[in-house]
């Protein structure tokens, strides 16, 4: 009998969290972005369009199309997204490279024009809603609930700045992804500079 861990040991000898060991794209992943500070509007637009995209979908589907997001949202670009009519909509909606979904194609598009709107800017108002950092890693994923206080409130805040498909979950997703929380394992090898 094996015993079940949210902890791996890679072919490499690294140890890493389970969901990093699953595929080599998983792996580049979680060792070079996943849980690490990442601020600016643009890369943190990105990232909230891809989480909201995902929603429904494996994050693995969204990652190994990204090259292709990039090049169809001209790299996330706020101000040109932002520009973006029901020409571009058709446009999107026929580029098979992405995930074809009108809703959510819409919704970037506004969220793109939304994101405009905030005076202090998107990374501003994102990272306002950082908890503090716990004092250990967590010993496994048991541990980590889907949505937290501030992922609600970050999601409530964005809603009310007219910004779509970014509910709690998806909210907390991106927390993870971008580094305002560390839900690494304890044990596994990324170090995790603190959050300036």
């Amino acid at each position: 009998m094996y015993e079940v861990t949210d902890l791996v040991i890679g072919p490499d000898g690294l140890a890493r969290c389970a969901w990093g060991s699953s595929t080599p794209d998983y792996a580049i992943y979680h060792d070079t972005e996943w849980g690490r500070p990442l601020r600016g509007d643009d890369a943190l637009y990105e990232r909230m369009t891809l989480e909201a995209f995902q929603s429904g979908l494996s994050w693995l589907t969204i990652l190994r199309k990204r090259p292709a997001f990039r090049l169809a949202f001209d790299d996330f670009h706020i101000p040109t997204v932002a520009r973006y009519d029901d020409s571009d909509v058709t446009r999107l909606l026929a580029d098979a490279g992405i995930v074809r979904n009108r809703a959510k194609i819409e919704a970037a598009i506004a969220n793109a024009r939304a994101a405009l709107e905030l005076p202090e800017g998107l990374s501003a108002l994102l990272w306002s809603f950082a908890p503090e950092p716990r004092p250990t890693r967590p010993a496994s994923f048991a541990e980590l609930a889907p949505i937290t206080p501030e992922s609600t409130a970050m999601a409530k805040a964005l809603k009310k700045r007219g910004f779509r498909f970014v509910g709690p979950t998806t909210a907390y997703a991106l927390m993870q992804a971008t580094g305002m929380v560390d839900d690494h394992i304890v044990g596994c090898h990324v170090t995790v500079a603190p959050a300036a």
